[in-house]
């Protein structure tokens, strides 16, 4: 039996660098029914340079794409507590890395697997370091073709790390056109591991069909609003959408897991009692009458009368007494 989905809330940079912010959704998170929250663990002068440009031009106080890293760096003690607050809701941490610095501090906080981000599948020096600790590895595919995640796929499997893939369109926010969830099976069946969605809408409904088509992970940014500042705000959920994903995912899974056997209806033996009908005459009819079609009624409830879905073995047939209107009609009725 396939096991529950998977449920990755993104934080991101939602935090825009605030610590008492980032465990203000730690808590709302938590709050949703989510399995895990997701971090992203930016060592600036590991992972980039004075040349980085700026995906969107969002920021206000961040002269350059470095300075927007370092301001939303986090030290090691700040992480610790980060991840013990995770630890307390009972949610599960977990941080994208971008360097190998970022992947030595998560492994000195024993985070339990890895997620890759789009930009990072083809960054094999990184995702060799990932593979060598053994954890179970996530990679989100939205900026690679099949022939770069196949490679991306081999060289992973090397290790015999667990792994799964997730489809993912590397706009933000992505229109429904472009979410590409025929991609989903086209995954499983290429690579046979658990695949899932890694999706930037900014609604629910993406994540829902992707549960109904098999994705066994989810994941989805999270912001308190909008409205706020930062470059994912507007392609995120906010904490009542996320709640009613999850709630969705819940009740689609309900479906899925229990499936019913369209052969054995006994379950409705008493509710057929009341809804299906009995045959019965629609006006007065004399003795000697052959019944005609423009004779007969259906009433409630099944078992007065022929059944209703027997009346054509009684077409042409006489009465052998007179009937009222209404009567219902049975075969002692009938020469």
């Amino acid at each position: 039996m396939r096991k529950p989905t998977f449920i990755i809330a993104e934080i991101g940079q939602a935090h825009d660098g605030s610590l008492g912010i980032l465990h203000s959704y730690i808590d709302a998170v938590a709050s949703t029914g989510a399995d895990a929250i997701k971090f992203q663990t930016h060592i600036a002068e590991a992972e980039s340079s004075k040349f980085e440009p700026f995906r969107v031009n969002f920021s206000y106080e961040d002269k350059t794409r470095y300075d927007y890293w370092k301001r939303m760096g986090f030290n090691f003690e700040q992480w610790v507590g980060i991840k013990k607050h995770c630890d307390e809701v009972g949610i599960e941490f977990i941080s994208s890395p971008f360097s190998q610095a970022a992947v030595d501090l998560l492994e000195k906080l024993e985070v339990k697997r890895y997620k890759i981000g789009s930009g990072e599948v083809s960054n094999f020096l990184m995702l060799e370091k990932i593979a060598k600790t053994g954890k179970p590895v996530i990679l989100s595919s939205g900026m690679s073709s099949f022939a770069e995640l196949d490679e991306a796929v081999k060289f992973v499997q090397s290790f015999g790390n667990e792994l799964s893939v997730l489809q993912c369109t590397t706009s933000y926010p992505t229109p429904p056109k472009r979410v590409g969830l025929n991609v989903i099976p086209q995954l499983k069946e290429r690579y046979n591991i658990p695949v899932g969605l890694s999706e930037h809408t900014g609604n629910i409904y993406s994540g829902i069909a992707a549960v109904a088509m098999g994705a066994e992970l989810l994941e989805f940014h999270v912001v308190f609003d909008k409205r706020m500042f930062g470059p994912d705000a507007t392609s995120s959920l906010d904490i009542d959408q996320t709640k009613q994903l999850v709630e969705g995912v819940r009740s689609v899974e309900a479906s899925l897991f229990n499936p019913v056997n369209k052969a054995d209806n006994s379950a409705y033996t008493d509710l057929k009692k009341i809804f299906e009908k009995s045959l019965a005459i629609n006006k007065d009819l004399p003795a000697g009458h052959a019944i005609t079609f423009d004779d007969l009624e259906a009433k409630k409830p099944a078992g007065y009368g022929i059944a209703a879905s027997n009346f054509r073995s009684i077409i042409g047939k006489t009465l052998n007494a007179p009937l009222k209107k209404y009567d219902f009609l049975n075969h002692e009725n009938l020469n």
